[in-house]
């Protein structure tokens, strides 16, 4: 006979699907208000085509950092914080793309945007994730909000010309595999350790 599932299971499990629930509902409810249609991996589409919005932010490192520095390169722009629990999933697996496939031919950059109002807590959490790409500050969430969005994560890909290719929010497993499409890289391989990365979209 089958031993019972504990009562802090059961509630461990209702409380997951639960939140599945919600999280599902979120994601549409936001991507209805942005005016998208789903899409694979939650990808929506309100902004597909237009100009990205510019930004000129701080950098970890010092710097300021503006969308026009990257003209002429396809670029991915992700919003995180250090306390979003999808964000700690999305980093590393951005981490992992972007060491297999940037090399000294990539035609494209990552820039990660924390919304963090402390600038420790975003240093901490991209030192520990091991983000290996620009970290820019966005504490007053101006730069998120001329995106669109009211959730993270969300990533756009903008191509060489400044425009909007595709966007996503939230956290979908997988999404690399999109990712590497949008970007033109040929032959990614989420579990090899490199992979051709002089296609071009």
């Amino acid at each position: 006979m089958r031993a019972r599932p504990s009562l802090p299971a059961v509630a461990a499990l209702a409380a997951l699907a639960a939140f599945t629930v919600w999280i599902t509902w979120r994601a549409k409810a936001i991507e209805t208000r942005l005016g998208g249609h789903g899409g694979q991996g939650g990808w929506v589409t309100a902004l597909d085509g237009k100009p990205a919005p510019d930004f000129h932010l701080a950098a970890l490192d010092g710097r300021t950092v503006s969308l026009a520095d990257f003209r002429g390169k396809k670029l991915v722009v992700t919003f995180w914080a250090s306390w979003c629990g999808p964000c700690r999933m999305e980093l590393p697996a951005l981490e992992k793309f972007y060491r297999q496939t940037h090399n000294g031919d990539a035609d494209y950059e990552i820039v990660s945007i924390s919304i963090d109002n402390d600038r420790a807590a975003a240093e901490t959490a991209a030192t520990q994730l091991k983000v290996p790409f620009a970290v820019l500050l966005d504490p007053a969430s101006k730069t998120l909000g001329t995106y669109g969005v009211d959730a993270i994560p969300a990533l756009f890909v903008i191509d060489k010309d400044g425009r909007v290719m595709h966007g996503q929010v939230g956290f979908a497993p997988g999404f690399e595999i999109i990712l590497a499409q949008e970007l033109g890289i040929k032959n990614y391989n989420p579990m090899a350790g490199a992979t051709d990365a002089s296609g071009s979209h």
